[in-house]
């Protein structure tokens, strides 16, 4: 069985360790836990990891955010890797920071990189994990809030938050979504 985990982001120095870039973060540590290194091919970083004797391809869009769709269809399409077997994993506003939730299929929530997937592969049949950044900034400071970096306080976090996105990644691939969002969304 093989997967196509997607973690989303944006590249460049200038967006390294962002609240947008979560997604980034979890995908480059769980290549780094199964022993795995990221190299640039088309439209992504991509790496190739085993665990439980299953396959997971690991990608980083290169396309930026809004475009993602663009990477995540090609890679479906290369590895022949069906919408059931692709993970998203996304910064989301509407969960408190570091509350990790994961989701069988959905709507974008108003995420340009959520939007792109769902037009570019064919719906919203994909399951994600998101990530919650908070939504604590003043009206109009949305797209500097997620493009910022996190606090301090958050800082300290987030090796304990990110594992857990790579323990949930895991068990979804281990014992499906439906189960993980039985173990883990509590």
């Amino acid at each position: 069985m093989k997967y196509l985990i997607v973690g989303l982001g944006n590249i460049g120095p200038e967006y390294a360790n962002t609240r947008h870039n979560i997604g980034f973060n979890i995908a480059d540590e769980l290549v780094k836990d199964l022993g795995g290194d990221f190299e640039l091919l088309k439209l992504a970083y991509y790496a190739e990891v085993g665990f439980k004797g299953k396959k997971l391809h690991v990608i980083k869009p290169t396309t930026y955010m809004n475009l993602s769709g663009k990477a995540v269809n090609y890679w479906m399409k290369e590895l022949k890797i069906l919408p059931e077997n692709v993970l998203v994993i996304v910064d989301d506003l509407a969960l408190p920071l570091g509350k990790l939730r994961m989701k069988l299929q959905g709507s974008s929530a108003g995420h340009n990189g959520l939007k792109s997937i769902e037009e570019l592969c064919g719906g919203q049949n994909y399951a994600r994990l998101r990530f919650g950044i908070s939504d604590n900034f003043r009206k109009g400071m949305q797209a500097d809030y997620v493009l910022g970096l996190f606090d301090k306080d958050e800082q300290k976090e987030l090796p304990t938050l990110i594992n857990r996105g790579v323990t949930m990644i895991k068990s979804f691939v281990s014992i499906g979504a439906a189960q993980t969002m039985t173990l883990f969304n509590k």
